[in-house]
């Protein structure tokens, strides 16, 4: 038990925390002691009132007795609905001091990404993505743990922490490996649910194991109260002190409190009032207590409470309607009554506020003891004193969304602009709150199809089920232009896409498009059309599909950018079927303005969607134009970084550079960037598109690298496994698994699925044996069980190979038809292979075909080429088989 020492009643919530402190004071000597090292996690975990708080403050005595920077911030029960409220709160102080140029390079280059989030920076016309922002600041806190090394991080109350807050720390406390800074976090269990518990789980995953804090024991009771009350008080006493309060130390504070305010003796003969005054110090008893203040002093505390943060005199008194001198008293009435004091600096950041209440207990009391309709009415005036003082439609909102609904118009206006202003900083689920509670007012009928659009816009990546049904509903409303209109079906159709209801994405855009006269906007839905059913893995062929977009393509001539997507659809579609590779190169070619994106189909913007773009990236890459769909990659990355946004476009974006390294036959680099586009993948979401991208490619990677046994690992590890989604995934994802089969010595499992990549195939019209080259490998799979049926595959991937014309496409044929033979003609079809890989793009299967027609020739020269060019490509089980080749050569020659 701690000793009892002079300060004892002051410092009530320290008793019997000897492990605690001892475990913060560990912490804090290792951090000082090492700045090599890693992070450190400590949670404190305990019910109302077991003194959590305290133990924060006592961690700032410490580390800043030894010499540690110490940041801190508290959630707070009214402010969970401001985002970035805790961790602005936590890097102001250091930050808002600064010019801005000082704070451009204290943030270094994430300062446009994570300035607007911090409230210290303008937004960009832009909207913000989350997680791009989550992971700017997660970089920029990692960046100033350095810099202000030792630095310790407390966090109160973080059950009332707002979601964007929590995203950011279950982040941060993932990469402290290399980051030297203690983060002590202070929470009540239970209290949330959903994304914010699975947050809060992440961050006591990665804390130092600490027990649950408990209440006090009937010794350290007694001794608390007999430093409070003297020596005096008799040991029953005591125990009923105990007994009423539950050892928890905040009510046997106030307890002990009242009981020294009532001069009551603390002896066994007066035990029985301490039932009576513990009432008297919680929850009703609070109440009544603040009532008996008076009338002036109740409506002020009710607008501190209204307020939460940043409580001065003035602004209560504006709150409440009172004069200054009427307000200075009553705060003074407040304090002596211990509900309302002024911040403690040990205890954490106080803001811009001159008082706050003395435990969150007594601010919710007091909060939730205000009559509902003028707990509303307070809000409203609050909102308005915000606006008044110019802090914009976002930092009132927090008060219009408590308002009640009464067909104002002025509110829902500025809901609505809250809400693009919550989106610029990169704030979804609160513009969502805003426009959800507009839409409550409600709004003017000719305003109503507006505000369910923007709604649908702003759940569109957090909640494509709800995307769904408000837009459906705005496009139901009067209200909506032309132009809008087609935006809200645009963003319908890519919402059902998301929610996996490809089927009914497409009929939304038909069907609408036939709505429409002939003109730009109805070829934009026409477009909108043919790339859904483009992308599309589960829809057979249509038969007359390709032809109609064929036809409609052949009057684009790339005036604007309907028509530029058109010819991009088209070139797409003529590369998945097979088509001439220099006619689908043309047809891209077209969509461009003097070999550059357009402008408005850049990859940020949102009129068309990411998905156009991959797709006339990808013709590039399988028609052998790898330099273009290189620079197509690399501007996507680039564009992804620089806007911020790390979420599933920058989990595309490296997937497909991945592509791009993959094709070109760099496989180390390819490796490297599908590994962090799956770590980008895994935080979007198992099972998406872009996951399953990610993880195609990389067991494909592996696959060409030789690590077989990686390559089984990782598809175990993320289901790399039947069922396939609804989109397509480039390779083709039941070709490499059916090769991935064939590699672990499941022959007959390989087959069979390479037999279903055809039949897909065949349904699709997808005949192009490079994006789709289960042909090449069912043929070797097949070459001693059905010599026969191998020759006949081998001899249609030529015919195909031909007719599409890369030199890749004809160089893997070739290499496939020397694999069935023997002989002189195994070894002039491996010499007609190596010469068209020789002029292909395509690094690693040069070397395959070099090495093939080494060993088909025995000759050694070739051997050591392709074994130079295995160990270039980082095709490390290729240039082991022409190392042993080439030993099995040597002794034969």
């Amino acid at each position: 038990m701690t000793e009892v020492r002079p300060t004892a009643a002051t410092s009530a919530s320290l008793w019997e925390r000897d492990a605690e402190i001892a475990a913060l004071t560990q912490a804090v000597d290792a951090l000082r002691a090492d700045r090599s090292s890693p992070g450190t996690v400590l949670v404190l975990r305990g019910e109302a009132g077991l003194g959590k708080t305290a133990l924060l403050a006592e961690a700032r005595r410490i580390a800043e007795r030894a010499g540690c920077t110490v940041w801190a911030a508290r959630g707070g029960e009214t402010l969970r609905s401001v985002p970035f409220n805790v961790v602005r709160q936590l890097l102001q102080p250091a930050l808002v001091p600064m010019l801005p140029d000082e704070a451009r390079e204290y943030l270094g280059d994430r300062y446009d990404i994570v300035g607007p989030a911090l409230g210290i920076a303008d937004p960009g016309a832009r909207q913000a993505d989350p997680q791009g922002v989550c992971d700017g600041l997660v970089s920029a806190v990692r960046r100033l743990a350095g810099q202000e090394y030792p630095l310790v991080l407390l966090l109160d109350d973080v059950h009332w922490a707002d979601q964007e807050t929590l995203r950011w720390l279950a982040a941060f406390v993932e990469r402290l490996d290399d980051v030297p800074v203690l983060v002590v976090v202070a929470r009540r269990p239970g209290e949330v649910s959903g994304e914010s518990a699975r947050h809060l789980e992440t961050v006591a995953a990665a804390a130092r194991p600490l027990a649950a804090l408990s209440a006090l024991t009937p010794e350290a009771t007694a001794g608390l109260t007999r430093a409070t009350l003297g020596e005096h008080a008799d040991a029953p006493f005591c125990r009923e002190v105990w007994a009423v309060t539950g050892g928890n130390p905040y009510d046997t504070v106030e307890l002990l409190a009242k009981v020294r305010d009532s001069e009551l003796e603390p002896v066994e003969a007066q035990a029985g009032e301490l039932r009576a005054l513990n009432r008297a110090a919680r929850g009703g008893g609070l109440v009544s207590r603040l009532e008996n203040l008076g009338v002036d002093a109740t409506r002020f505390a009710w607008a501190a409470a209204i307020l939460g943060t940043g409580i001065t005199v003035d602004m209560v008194a504006r709150l409440a309607t009172m004069g200054r001198d009427d307000a200075v008293r009553c705060a003074e009435l407040l304090r002596d009554a211990r509900i309302l004091t002024e911040p403690d600096p040990a205890a954490g950041p106080a803001g811009t506020g001159e008082l706050e209440f003395v435990h969150p207990l007594i601010a919710s009391a007091v909060y939730h003891s205000i009559p509902d309709a003028l707990r509303r009415a307070m809000h409203g005036i609050a909102a308005q004193i915000v606006t008044d003082l110019g802090l914009g439609a976002a930092a009132a909102s927090r008060h219009l969304i408590q308002v009640h609904p009464d067909d104002d118009q002025e509110v829902v206006e500025q809901l609505r602009e809250a809400a693009r202003e919550h989106l610029a900083v990169g704030a979804p689920d609160a513009a969502r709150r805003c426009l959800e509670r507009a839409l409550e007012e409600p709004p003017l009928p000719e305003t109503h199809a507006r505000v369910l659009f923007e709604l649908g816009c702003a759940t569109l990546l957090t909640a494509p089920a709800t995307t769904i049904a408000h837009l459906r509903t705005a496009l139901t409303l009067p209200g909506l232009d032309e132009q809008a209109r087609i935006d809200a079906v645009f963003r319908l159709s890519q919402a059902l896409l998301h929610n996996d209801q490809l089927d009914e994405a497409v009929r939304t855009v038909e069907t609408e498009a036939a709505r429409l006269p002939d003109g730009p906007a109805r070829l934009r839905l026409q477009a909108v059309q043919y790339m859904w059913q483009g992308i599309h893995a589960g829809e057979a062929a249509a038969p007359d599909r390709s032809a109609r977009l064929a036809e409609l393509a052949a009057t684009c001539t790339g005036r604007d950018n309907a028509e530029r997507a058109l010819l991009i659809l088209r070139g797409f579609d003529a590369m998945t079927h097979g088509e001439n590779a220099e006619e689908v190169v043309a047809l891209c070619d077209r969509a461009l303005v003097n070999g550059r994106l357009a402008p408005g189909l850049g990859w940020t913007d949102t009129e068309w969607g990411l998905e156009l773009l991959m797709m006339l990236a990808s013709t590039y890459a399988y028609t052998d134009r790898l330099d273009r769909a290189e620079a197509l990659f690399t501007d996507a990355l680039r564009a992804y970084q620089t806007a911020g946004w790390s979420g599933g476009h920058l989990a595309l974006a490296h997937a497909y550079l991945g592509l791009g390294h993959r094709r070109r036959g760099r496989l180390r680099e390819a490796e490297a960037a599908l590994r962090e586009s799956l770590r980008l993948a895994e935080r979007v979401g198992r099972g998406l598109p872009l996951y399953w991208s990610a993880t195609c490619n990389l067991v494909d990677t592996l696959l060409a690298r030789g690590h077989v046994d990686e390559a089984w690992s990782i598809a175990e590890q993320y289901g790399f496994a039947p069922p396939y989604p609804s989109t397509i995934v480039l390779p083709d994802p039941r070709s490499v698994r059916g090769r991935l089969l064939l590699a672990v010595g499941r022959t007959e499992d390989g087959i069979g699925e390479l037999e279903a990549a055809e039949k897909a195939a065949t349904a699709r019209g997808h005949h192009n044996p490079v994006m789709v080259p289960w042909a090449v490998d069912l043929a070797r799979a097949l070459a001693v069980a059905d010599p026969a049926r191998a020759a006949r595959l081998a001899s249609e991937a030529r015919r195909q190979a031909e007719r599409f014309g890369t030199d890749t496409a004809i160089g893997e044929s070739l290499r496939c038809a020397a694999a069935l033979e023997t002989g002189q003609r195994a070894v002039r079809l491996a010499a007609q292979a190596v010469t068209y890989l020789e002029a292909s793009p395509c690094q690693y299967e040069h070397a395959a075909a070099r090495v093939e027609y080494g060993i088909a020739a025995r000759s050694a020269a070739e051997l050591e080429r392709g074994l130079d060019l295995a160990r270039s490509c980082g095709a490390d089980g290729l240039a082991e088989r022409a190392e042993a080749a080439l030993g099995m050569a040597g002794a034969a020659l």
